[in-house]
């Protein structure tokens, strides 16, 4: 069966766009809609969702298109989606190629003459370069590496931009949206700091990692990662890459293998498993979260602070002396 290519695929899901919003008019009768004050923001995942509720508190109403600890690269948008961006004041997504389906096919559906603000993100910022070993996936993500809000220090520039959108579409709760982002960006920027100064007494400067997208981390506080994939979480690893991953842990004496537990530790395993059979050394599978969504237990900022933690073990960080 012949695919769809893009503008038949956008053609198709601004139709029945036009057609639900036509059906919405005709019977508002049925079905009011309920009225609310609030500032209706659309983010198109987790961090910024989160970011957003922080900062807006009781004075937004956030929509999050990508369920929470889904696989965004290859998300796919609803005509229900469009139809709820369709009515926001603020569109917030990530940019730098991640969410491309917000440029490519919600922003282009929309049908309406609302004022509204949209926000990338990431634009401006000092983005990273996709590596040589990334080829691969530059089709889906572009030049750059996507994974900034990784990095809290990245985190906290994607989190002003918010707050900056929500000053500017809602200047009556200024101060109260003031007071929410300086103390999310305090916290961000203190996490920061912990960061800068757990790590900077590293024994080791190269992690190990089944999904390579730790490297606004790495660039932050001086450490390089390898992967077993790329930037795409979806990628089926080769066994060459496999090996090439056994043969650099060895030749860096390095036991410890980082996985987000919301993906499967097969690779990771695999890699255990062979490293253990040649060498004879434990190695250790420990998380790393990709703060994609609660997970654990844990939110945005609680999975950042446990993210150093392991990251002590695996880079074997002392303690600062006195």
């Amino acid at each position: 069966m012949k695919l769809m290519n893009n503008k038949q695929r956008l053609l198709i899901i601004t139709t029945i766009l036009t057609i639900t919003i036509l059906l919405v008019a005709t019977s508002t009768s049925y079905t009011p809609t309920q009225q609310t004050d609030k500032l209706q923001v659309v983010a198109t995942f987790y961090p910024l969702a989160f970011f957003t509720e922080q900062i807006g508190g009781e004075h937004v109403q956030v929509t999050q298109l990508v369920p929470s600890n889904t696989e965004i690269h290859n998300w796919e948008p609803s005509p229900q989606d469009i139809t709820n961006t369709e009515t926001a004041d603020i569109i917030i997504y990530n940019g730098a190629g991640l969410d491309h389906w917000m440029e490519d096919e919600i922003l282009p559906a929309l049908t309406t003459t609302k004022t509204r603000t949209t926000i990338d993100t990431t634009a401006d910022l000092p983005l990273l370069h996709a590596t040589e070993t990334e080829e691969a996936d530059q089709h889906d993500h572009g030049d750059y590496d996507p994974h900034t809000w990784i990095s809290p220090y990245m985190a906290k520039l994607q989190a002003e931009k918010i707050y900056n959108a929500l000053v500017q579409q809602d200047p009556t709760h200024e101060t109260y949206y003031t007071d929410n982002w300086e103390t999310l960006k305090a916290s961000l920027e203190q996490i920061d700091a912990n960061y800068t100064q757990t790590l900077a007494n590293k024994q080791k400067n190269t992690i190990f990692v089944s999904h390579e997208a730790y490297g606004y981390l790495a660039d932050r506080y001086n450490f390089t990662q390898h992967g077993v994939i790329g930037l795409s979480a979806d990628q089926q690893p080769s066994a060459a890459a496999i090996a090439n991953i056994i043969t650099l842990m060895q030749q860096h004496q390095t036991y410890v293998v980082y996985v987000d537990p919301v993906y499967s530790q097969e690779y990771a395993q695999t890699l255990k498993n062979e490293l253990e059979t040649q060498t004879g050394k434990t190695v250790t599978i420990l998380k790393l979260y990709l703060a994609t969504g609660p997970a654990d237990g844990n939110n945005y900022l609680q999975q950042q602070l446990l993210n150093l933690e392991t990251l002590k073990t695996g880079i074997e960080a002392q303690p600062p002396q006195p």
